[in-house]
């Protein structure tokens, strides 16, 4: 390899070296959760029950939305579809998602 290509390869692991290591500095509750903002923060914590069901509720909506606008006449598995931003675009106005608007 080339000096230029060892060295963003050096860069690169060692910024995620640092951004694995940065969760480590974090503070630490060491009070045992007793006082009312511990308590408040660990109430607001979803349980893994609570994380899977929000996923289910994501995935079902955006699977639906998606059943949607292959009904308007979507097609997202054509490969290299020249006119892909203004299909999409049709198929949300004529559904009804959406802004139908580019970024």
């Amino acid at each position: 390899m080339q000096l230029t290509q060892k060295l963003i390869v050096l860069f690169a692991s060692a910024a995620l070296g640092i951004g694995a290591a940065a969760p480590a500095f974090a503070q630490n509750d060491t009070s045992g959760g007793t006082d009312a903002a511990g308590m408040a923060a660990s109430a607001a914590k979803p349980t893994k029950a609570q994380r899977k069901q929000a996923r289910k509720e994501a995935r079902a909506k955006k699977n639906a939305e998606l059943k949607k606008l292959e009904d308007a006449g979507y097609q997202p598995g054509r490969a290299n579809d020249q006119n892909y931003p203004q299909d999409l675009q049709d198929a949300q106005k004529k559904a009804g998602i959406g802004q139908g608007t580019g970024q």
